[in-house]
């Protein structure tokens, strides 16, 4: 299909969509008028959202899928979080200090937190997590941050220092991670606790119920110490697939999703939705890509990467899976930070050079069955990604022809997000897939990049090794000057657009909507979820689903 007929195609399915489903009343969800909503927040109701698998883990430091991390940081506190301008602000911490050009942190932590069975956090609860994270024993993928800390020092039951040998510009994001609660989990075998899906911790909400494969009820904490949260209940529903998620929304068994480009262009405006939901629009803080598998033995040639990436035409991926809210990605920063170097210029769309590369690689049409071949073997893979992500499916229907055009045969695959996490992600068994990351306000991505990172569980999944990256990544933490930190990173971008161990896709817009019975939503450049436990739903909307 060429790619004129392949756009045609997404065409009429916008159009046919769009009549359907643009002007009229597409909801019951009831609208609502200024007059339903009261002055002062009122406390009570239930929210109810989607989450695309079921999480892996809830002691967040063992799960690496955001379904875990996201109900994880409903439950648990940290040191710190980020506010609305995505700047790092005191959470559990009252206070801290960054001495001695930056080898030297000191933390104060707030005396009135308690963990929901009661117990008091204190410092012991900090340096057990710490300690935890550390721990060979324990398979995280967190663990290289905290094992640079030369010495956790206690200073009293609700203070502490962090020494370090040296500046490690990327400490302060370090800790602000889970924290966890020593009473209960000292002495636990940590991959084997009943704590992993019956969490205790000292954050908004508590976990009520986990029914596998359905659904997970959080409730508020009465005791949170920056005060319950106004709504009473968060339902997070399993849901494995966008398309079943929208028709949950317009049913109005959901009160909020992210929706995808079509949906949000085409399949939410007319009267039926304007006054019973809000819609954002932002660009993400993330990438999507498509990685190599470097155990692969057709990976091992930079020339059959670079060839690949030549092959793939952004802007077609932009317009036929974004429908045009997105930028093109080029490396792991996002455009206009100051990290982002804009001289490394992005591989241009020509299939000519892709074939002409595989050519010097030694892949040629021998047989002509249209297929590369060589020593026998035909260019033949399969590309996976998770079921229900419509975005990376449509992304793989592209990839998948234009590989066909330069001679590449390629199987299109999707997994159940728990098993596709678990026993393919987790364990290095795929030839490419399709995935996204988030991009980080700091530029080190020493987790993501690390030949330390490279084996089972650990986030390079590729298995990509580099000496001269490993050396970059390791010097380019340890430094904390903007100035010093520039020249190290946009080297690190020189080399992913040479090495090519992913090709760098899309940056897509972030789309959510929301019932407009939903308060105190602010968009902001954290998105919208930032002051979630402040949400609040008026008494006279409020439901039990």
């Amino acid at each position: 299909m060429r790619l004129k007929n392949l756009l045609a195609a997404l065409l009429c399915l916008v159009l046919l969509t769009a009549c359907s489903d643009g002007g009229g009343p597409a909801t019951p969800v009831p609208p609502v008028t200024p007059d339903q909503i009261p002055a002062e927040p009122e406390s009570g109701g239930t929210l109810v959202q989607p989450t695309i698998g079921e999480p892996s883990n809830l002691i967040s430091i063992l799960a690496t899928d955001s379904s875990s991390h996201e109900i994880a940081s409903q439950v648990y506190v940290s040191l710190l979080k980020y506010d609305k301008d995505i700047n790092l602000v005191p959470y559990a911490a009252e206070s801290y200090e960054v001495l001695d050009g930056g080898k030297l942190l000191r933390f104060k932590l707030r005396q009135d937190i308690y963990w929901t069975d009661g117990v008091q956090l204190t410092v012991d609860d900090v340096e057990f997590t710490y300690r935890v994270t550390i721990d060979p024993k324990t398979p995280t993928a967190y663990a290289g941050n905290f094992k640079l800390v030369k010495e956790f020092r206690k200073t009293g039951k609700f203070s502490f220092e962090v020494i370090y040998d040296q500046p490690f510009a990327k400490a302060l994001v370090s800790w602000a991670m889970d924290i966890l609660p020593k009473h209960l989990l000292e002495g636990e075998n940590m991959v084997d606790t009943k704590f992993s899906r019956s969490p205790v911790g000292a954050g908004p909400y508590m976990l009520k119920e986990w029914t596998a494969g359905s659904r997970l009820v959080l409730v508020a904490n009465p005791n949170f110490f920056e005060g319950k949260p106004y709504i009473d209940r968060l339902i997070y529903r399993i849901i494995p697939d966008m398309g079943t998620q929208f028709l949950e929304l317009k049913a109005g068994n959901l009160d909020l999703m992210s929706l995808d480009p079509l949906q949000y262009l085409y399949q939410t405006s007319g009267p039926g939705w304007d006054r019973s939901f809000n819609k954002f629009k932002f660009l993400s803080f993330g990438y999507s890509f498509l990685g190599f598998n470097f155990k692969h033995p057709f990976f091992q040639d930079v020339r059959v990467r670079q060839a690949i990436d030549y092959a793939i035409d952004r802007r077609e991926l932009v317009k036929g899976v974004l429908y045009g809210l997105g930028d093109a990605a080029n490396g792991p920063y996002k455009p206009g930070t100051w990290q982002y170097d804009v001289n490394v210029k992005p591989r241009p769309y020509d299939p000519a050079k892709a074939r002409e590369l595989l050519a010097e690689a030694g892949w040629t049409d021998s047989d002509g069955d249209g297929w590369l071949d060589k020593d026998g073997k035909r260019f033949a893979i399969s590309i996976i990604t998770n079921q229900g992500n419509n975005q990376r499916i449509k992304t793989g229907v592209i990839l998948q022809q234009r590989l066909k055009d330069i001679g590449i045969q390629v199987t299109l695959r999707t997994v159940e997000w728990a098993a596709f996490i678990k026993e393919f992600v987790d364990k290095g068994r795929f030839d490419a897939i399709i995935l996204g990351w988030n991009i980080l306000q700091d530029p080190d991505i020493y987790n993501v990049w690390h030949s330390s990172q490279a084996v089972d569980g650990g986030l390079n999944f590729t298995r990509y090794v580099n000496p001269e990256l490993d050396d970059l990544l390791e010097r380019g933490r340890h430094l904390v000057r903007e100035d010093e930190r520039k020249p190290i990173y946009d080297r690190v971008q020189e080399i992913l657009h040479d090495e090519v161990p992913y090709c760098f896709l899309c940056i897509p817009m972030s789309l959510p909507i929301v019932q407009a019975r939903i308060q105190n939503i602010k968009a902001a450049p954290a998105g919208i979820g930032y002051n979630s436990e402040k949400w609040w739903i008026p008494r006279r909307l409020q439901h039990q689903p």
